[in-house]
Formats: structure tokens, C-alpha cells, sequence
């Protein structure tokens, strides 16, 4: 718990009636305390030593005080109670305290805005160059006060320069009211409340991105809201670069300016759906038809070599993207184990082209051990410089996966592939060899 809301939290109880000893010392800020004896008063009540309550504990004493709301109070102890209550998950309770703390402060608010128009283009110096004589302890009363004051000797700059750092704790108070309100369902109050900030403060970094986010998330077929979300997003990241929201405001100033582009929110989706599924539709995932290559077609091997034109996968950004934005649904899933399936037969056969080709739509899809085994064991077949690394690769993370293929091989007639296969596994994981008994495979 913070001290200022410790200090309103005591200011509140100490209001309270209370039956204090006789020759206790007014409680209050303008008390002086006794002279330290080391000992407590006649009548005082006994020191225990205890922690000082939990908030939740505090809150709980809050709540069973009657007509605490209603109960006149300063700026600082409301707005503490306000965000007593908003930091511990309460915003519905909180807004009532924030309301009473904007309200000592509704003079000086009009009075700025009026100074302001006056001043017109005018420079407004800061409260130090105005010598407005505030401190960091200057109650927001006070600081109206003597604005007011400079507003009546005709100092319209100075008065400005004082209302507007007499503003900036209120300002504060009315964007958590804002956040308060939208916590607890009213969008369209939490927006008005924004813009109440932004009228004294364009540039307020809570309003002007709440503000700008609420339109976005709740006005999507509006078009001018969503302009004005976006170029509130503009406006917070060139008032506040270096926010930690300033990567969140760039991208939401992006979507809202694709969806004014579009229309509408509705519109830049369908319109994004159909662009993904064009994009998608120019992936072939159909399995090859497995074409023959003479009488000798079946008698190749892992090193056989093959077509020189035979390349490693090389897939453009396009297709990645494409890919990437893929819906992962059951149709798809089958067609990539028919895929899958289609290579595993292919590398069987020793027609490593075709098997290459199958490998090279699924894995951008699918990057799984069964994939990477297959992969690999299709360029070592072609001969490729990448081969001994992606057997690397797909050894060192799934070997059983590798031994695996070995079996498939095997079962589609292929026993002279399963073991080359075998038998370079054994020699690039000994170890995962002999927990598997490898050799056994290799003596068959």
C-alpha cells in the first residue's frame, strides 16, 4: 500500500467520533506531536506492535463505515480512496471517489479552458517559469487557488501555467476513471471521459491511447471512428515514442487504417479471409502420380545418386506466408499423412525426385521427426551437399522417427534401403543404437 492512500486511509478513520483520553493530542495536520519520552501518555492505548492492515483488510474497515461516500472530503484523500479501491479489482467502487476528487477541481478546470482560449496562440511557460510556487505537496486546492488569483490580476499566461499543473493529478484521476468505467462495462462513458482529458491535455498518454483503443475495439464500421483511432495511435506515437505501448499503438495505427481502407472492420477480414484463401489454393498439395522410370525404376538406392536437376527444398516467402496462415482443418491434416505416405512410398521405389517434391510441400506444413527423416534420406539418395546436415538435423532430434522410416522402407520391399538406413543411423547415434538393439535390424 502506497503512503498516500495509508495517510487518506487514516485521515478518514481518525474522522470518525472517537472517545479519546482526556489531554490526548488533536489529531490533524496542523498537530504538533509531544515530545518523545519513550513512554505513551496516561490513557493511550497500548502499542501492540502490529503490521498495519492489508489492503484488503483496510477495504473491509472502509466498507463498514457509514456515509464514507457521501462524506466531504479533499482532493487527495478522494482520488486515494479511488484508487484505493481501483488497484485492488473494485473499479464500480472506485468511480464514485474519483468523481468527488474531480470535482474539487472543477474551477479550475473551467477556469483554464477559458484562460487558455484567451491566451489564444500564445506561449504558456511552465509552472517554474510562471513562479507559480508549487511543490510535489502543494494540495490541488491550493494550486487553483492561485491560478484563480493570477487570473484576476490579469496574468493570463500565468494563470494558465498554474491551472494546467494544478490539472495534471486530476488528469490522472479522470483517465483511471475512464479505465474504471470501461472495467465495469460502459464503453460510451469511459470514451467521454477521454475526451474530457484530451480537451485539457491532447496529448495525455492514458487518454489519448484509451481513447484511441476504445474506438478500434468498439466503433469497427465506422470508418471516420477508426480514422480517428488511427491517427490517435499516430499522435501517442509521436508524443511518447518511447512508451513501452509504442509497438502496440504501431500496430493497432496499421489494422485500423487497413480497416478504413476496407470499409470496415467486417470488411477488412473477409477481405483478408479471401486474400488467404487465394494464396492457399496456389499450394499443390495433391500427392504425384507415381510415374515410372523404366524397368530399372525400383533397383536404385541410397546411392545411386540421381537427376541432376534435383534440388534441395527451396521454398519463397510467399508460400511460407501462405502457409503460415493455413487453417489446420481434418481435410487438411489427412492430405498431408496422404502426402507423406506418397514420399515414404516413392523413396522406396528409389525415385527420390517425386519423393523430394512431396517432402517439399508438407514440410512448411508439418515439420515433424517422420517428415525430417524423410527428407534427409531423400537427399542423401539425390547426393546433395545439404544432405549430411538435415541428417543431422533430423538425427539429433528424433532418431526413433528415422529408425521408423527404416521399418516403412522395409515393409514396402525396400530391405536394401532400410538397412543403408540403418546402418548410417548406428553410425551417427551409437548411442540410441544400442538402447534399440540396431544391429539386430542390420543382421536380418
Amino acid at each position: 500500500m502506497t503512503l498516500s492512500l495509508a495517510l487518506a486511509a487514516a485521515a478518514l478513520l481518525t474522522a470518525e467520533p472517537t472517545n479519546l483520553p482526556a489531554g490526548h493530542p488533536t489529531l490533524g495536520s496542523d498537530a504538533q506531536p509531544p515530545a518523545s519520552s519513550g513512554a505513551v501518555m496516561d490513557g493511550h492505548p497500548p502499542m501492540t506492535g502490529r503490521a498495519p492492515p492489508t489492503a484488503e483488510e483496510l477495504l473491509q474497515q472502509l466498507d463498514g463505515m457509514q456515509g464514507l461516500r457521501e462524506r466531504e472530503k479533499t482532493f487527495e484523500i478522494a482520488s486515494s480512496l479511488g484508487k484505493l479501491y481501483y488497484t485492488n479489482g473494485r473499479p464500480s467502487d472506485a468511480v464514485s471517489y474519483f468523481l468527488q476528487a474531480e470535482e474539487k477541481a472543477k474551477a479550475t478546470r473551467e477556469l483554464f479552458l477559458a484562460q487558455r482560449k484567451k491566451l489564444g496562440k500564445g506561449a504558456v511557460p511552465s509552472a517554474e517559469e510562471a513562479n507559480c510556487g508549487f511543490s510535489v505537496e502543494t494540495p490541488v486546492e491550493q494550486m487553483g487557488a492561485t491560478a484563480a488569483e493570477r487570473a484576476k490580476k490579469g496574468d493570463t499566461a500565468g494563470a494558465v501555467a498554474c491551472a494546467r499543473a494544478a490539472l495534471q493529478p486530476v488528469l490522472e484521476v479522470e483517465s483511471m476513471r475512464g479505465n474504471a468505467l470501461f472495467l465495469s462495462g460502459d464503453a460510451e462513458g469511459a470514451l467521454k471521459v477521454y475526451e474530457r482529458v484530451l480537451e485539457v491535455s491532447p496529448s495525455f498518454a492514458d487518454a489519448l491511447f484509451g481513447r484511441s483503443a476504445l474506438l478500434y475495439e468498439t466503433r469497427g464500421e465506422d470508418v471516420k471512428a477508426l480514422q480517428s483511432a488511427r491517427d490517435g495511435f499516430e499522435a501517442f506515437l509521436a508524443a511518447h515514442p518511447d512508451s513501452t505501448r509504442s509497438a502496440l499503438a504501431r500496430k493497432l495505427s496499421r489494422l485500423a487504417d487497413d480497416a478504413v481502407k476496407a470499409g470496415g472492420m467486417k470488411k477488412m477480414l473477409a477481405s483478408r479471409t479471401e486474400d488467404r484463401r487465394i494464396r492457399v489454393s496456389k499450394l499443390d498439395l495433391s500427392p504425384k502420380p507415381m510415374m515410372g522410370q523404366g524397368p530399372m525404376a525400383g533397383a536404385g538406392g541410397p546411392m545411386a545418386g540421381g537427376t541432376a536437376g534435383a534440388s534441395a527444398p527451396t521454398i519463397s516467402q510467399e508460400t511460407m506466408q501462405a502457409m503460415q496462415d493455413v487453417e489446420r482443418t481434418p481435410e487438411l491434416e489427412a492430405q498431408l499423412d496422404q502426402t507423406v505416405a506418397q514420399g515414404e512410398e516413392l523413396l522406396a521405389k528409389g525415385r527420390f525426385d517425386e519423393a523430394l517434391q512431396s517432402y517439399r510441400q508438407v514440410m512448411p506444413l508439418r515439420p515433424d521427426g517422420r517428415v525430417k527423416a524423410g527428407l534427409a534420406w531423400t537427399l542423401i539418395g539425390l547426393g546433395k551437399p545439404t544432405a549430411d546436415r538435415v541428417w543431422g538435423v533430423a538425427v539429433e532430434s528424433d532418431p526413433a522417427a528415422v529408425d521408423k522410416l527404416g521399418e516403412t522402407l522395409k515393409a514396402k520391399g525396400d530391405l536394401k534401403g532400410a538397412k543403408a538406413l540403418w546402418s548410417k543411423l548406428a553410425a551417427s547415434a551409437p548411442g540410441y543404437a544400442a538402447q534399440v538393439s540396431l544391429q539386430a535390424k542390420l543382421s536380418q
